[in-house]
């Protein structure tokens, strides 16, 4: 991969995004570059195994299993034909005036483009409560990818934390499996949940599998919980301690917890791309802006997760539109998208609807008692963050310079909304008021030998 090689349109994902762009293109006649981490194209909710695998793909990916095997088909038999150029377990780290710096297995590299179609998904979103930085804490995007991957249950005795479709579909893959999973417990109540029905109503069959699955938890679920915190004894994790809906306290023994609140947007390279942000009241995060096609402006467009927290069916829309309005900006043809348009208005209506019935636990991270850990990479506690507040005027940035929060290994990846929720509520403001954490480069840690050359 060199730098004069690079043709005009680059791809940054290979999930159901980034798949979908990529097909539109080279069905227009282009031939783009695909940049991925994984080994293998999917993304994350169509993560594949490694070769030789045992478990079925509709193990793997339950009533999805035919999507998923016909995308994977798809851009293989494409990449096969070298009708697109597939950058697999590469990574971008950087993006400067029109070149991404790419870190592969030969160092980091320079790619440019004419115009840059950004599918880089989203994350775990995660709520710190005190001790979730013992050993033996991970988020669930991490225990799925673990039994995805290569068929493992993070633990022997497992608790699962948060609230969104998320917990509960782990939960019951990992109930599936035959792992020992003690407690499913959900910060939203019932009815939190019930609030949230009219707009669920959107997509009905997906709403009621969602209930099918909650329902295969049995008494392992409980809803309206309040965590209190996570027991470890030095080592690893032992219990978590929390109170049900009725306020009765339960300690529950285990070595392992998964924890989530749904989403939260990859935007580290659309913010270095120079794209525009505005603060989701709906989401209670920072996303970028783009017009309904994905189109960020300087010849970036935006697809899936990144940017909108539509699911699976909805980035492989957005994938389309952005794709669509990459040809367009060209001077290519462009098919008819009205139907995705349209579709699109119902995704997003029934994405509201999880974000009523599974909201970000704003109150209990503001409450969080001064000695709690928030930013884990960097040991930076509550009572830190609220300190530097005082100081920094109620500014994300300055809070950050004062604390050390966000510093660290994750680029605020999972400390920067919560440390934004304690700062305005130490400053008397709103999160959008406080704002968010500059994005820098390097995105992702990399190893100082992958700058050098040889000569």
């Amino acid at each position: 991969m060199s730098e004069t090689s690079s043709p005009r349109v680059v791809i940054v994902g290979a999930g159901p995004a980034g798949i979908r762009a990529a097909v539109m293109l080279v069905e227009a006649g282009l031939r783009p570059v695909v940049i991925d981490e994984a080994q293998r194209a999917g993304g994350q909710i169509y993560r594949r195994p490694p070769a030789g695998f045992a478990r079925t793909a509709k193990q793997l990916y339950g009533p999805e299993a035919a999507k998923a095997g016909a995308l994977h088909a798809l851009f293989d038999r494409l990449a096969k034909e070298a009708r697109l150029t597939h950058c697999a377990g590469s990574s971008v780290i950087a993006v400067q005036e029109g070149r991404l710096h790419v870190l592969g297995e030969g160092g980091v590299q320079l790619v440019s483009y004419d115009r840059l179609i950004l599918a880089s998904g989203a994350s775990d979103r995660v709520a710190p409560i005190p001790g979730w930085q013992s050993a033996g804490v991970y988020s669930l995007g991490a225990a799925q990818i673990a039994l995805k991957a290569q068929g493992v249950a993070l633990g022997r005795r497992i608790v699962l934390i948060g609230s969104g479709p998320l917990l509960t579909l782990v939960g019951t893959q990992l109930v599936k499996a035959g792992a020992d999973v003690a407690a499913v417990l959900d910060t939203s109540s019932w009815h939190q949940q019930m609030r949230g029905l009219r707009d669920l109503a959107a997509r009905p069959l997906v709403a009621l599998r969602g209930l099918v699955l909650r329902a295969r938890l049995g008494g392992h679920y409980h809803a309206g919980v309040t965590l209190e915190r996570i027991e470890a004894d030095g080592q690893s994790v032992t219990a978590m301690r929390w109170r049900d809906a009725g306020g009765r306290l339960h300690l529950t023994p285990c070595d392992t917890i998964g924890m989530g609140w749904h989403l939260r947007a990859e935007t580290h390279l659309a913010d270095l791309s120079g794209c525009a942000f505005a603060y989701d009241e709906q989401w209670r995060q920072w996303l970028p802006k783009t017009d309904a096609m994905g189109r960020a402006g300087n010849g970036v467009y935006l697809a899936g997760d990144g940017v909108r927290l539509l699911g699976a069916d909805g980035a492989e829309i957005a994938g389309r539109l952005a794709a669509a309005a990459c040809l367009a900006d060209l001077g290519l043809p462009t098919p008819s998208l009205r139907a995705d348009l349209r579709k699109l208005v119902r995704l997003e209506r029934f994405a509201r609807g999880l974000a009523h019935a599974f909201p970000w636990p704003a109150v209990m991270v503001q409450a969080l008692p001064d000695d709690a850990v928030v930013c884990r990479c960097e040991n930076v506690t509550a009572g830190d963050i609220r300190q530097g507040a005082g100081f920094g005027g109620g500014e994300a940035n300055r809070a950050k310079s004062l604390s050390r929060v966000g510093m660290g290994r994750c680029q605020g990846r999972y400390c920067q909304l919560a440390a934004v929720e304690l700062v305005a509520a130490q400053t008397g403001c709103t999160p959008g008021a406080v704002g968010r954490f500059r994005g820098q480069a390097p995105v992702r840690p990399a190893p100082i030998g992958a700058f050098l050359r040889d000569g």
